[in-house]
């Protein structure tokens, strides 16, 4: 059965606007730049699966990265994901955007590494809590962001070390660097006058119906 989807058009406007001039308050909406994040990653993901498809035979002598690998994959999408951790961290968009670079730098120093729907999850909260780390003044525990990652605290401790050291430690994210990914997720929502990004799940046909509070344990 068909059904309508409600959707969010986002200008480069408003995702800028938001950026920018964020509220911290306890009753803020989501950030605009979850939205736009997760449909990037999501972008990302799909043009793995084509290349993984396509040239297998090349991909499988390539060395790859599975330190983020879990064994099963968690029923929720990334959307829903990332509006989870924003609910229990009140992180704000400059964490995403920082996030999003730290992403982008280990992707770019280890070659062999693809995100898909076994490891996004895991760098997501791992990339999330140390950017939050970097740019907040006050934090949570690691423990505290692993609850809210479907973790056990002993995991997230083992990904943050690993993805600390497989970044050289190199966190340091200037102004001129921070404004340049701000720039590129507005071009992202340019397109056409505005970005209309689903709201509602994606794959919903392939997720259990649960609340945030049922979340699935992210495995290794």
């Amino acid at each position: 059965m068909a059904s309508s989807s409600p959707s969010l058009t986002i200008s480069p406007r408003k995702l800028h606007y938001d950026l920018y001039s964020y509220s911290y308050k306890q009753d803020s909406n989501t950030p605009l730049v979850i939205n736009v994040l997760a449909s990037l990653i999501e972008r990302t993901m799909a043009r793995t699966q084509r290349i993984v498809k396509n040239c297998s035979k090349v991909l499988s002598k390539e060395i790859t990265t599975k330190i983020f690998d879990c064994r099963e994959v968690p029923d929720l999408t990334i959307q829903s994901y990332l509006e989870r951790v924003f609910r229990y961290t009140r992180a704000g968009p400059s964490v995403y955007v920082v996030a999003y670079v730290y992403i982008d730098r280990f992707c770019q120093s280890n070659v062999g590494f693809r995100i898909n729907s076994r490891n996004v999850h895991r760098l997501l909260i791992t990339t999330i809590m140390v950017a939050s780390k970097y740019v907040e003044d006050m934090n949570f525990r690691n423990s505290y962001f692993a609850k809210v990652g479907g973790l056990t605290t002993n995991e997230l401790n083992e990904l943050e070390l690993e993805f600390l050291f497989m970044m050289n430690f190199k966190l340091h994210v200037n102004v001129s660097v921070f404004e340049s990914y701000c720039c590129h997720l507005e071009r992202e929502v340019s397109i056409g006058g505005g970005y209309h990004i689903e709201k509602t799940l994606r794959c919903a046909e392939e997720i259990k119906e649960k609340g945030y509070t049922q979340i699935a344990r992210v495995m290794l």
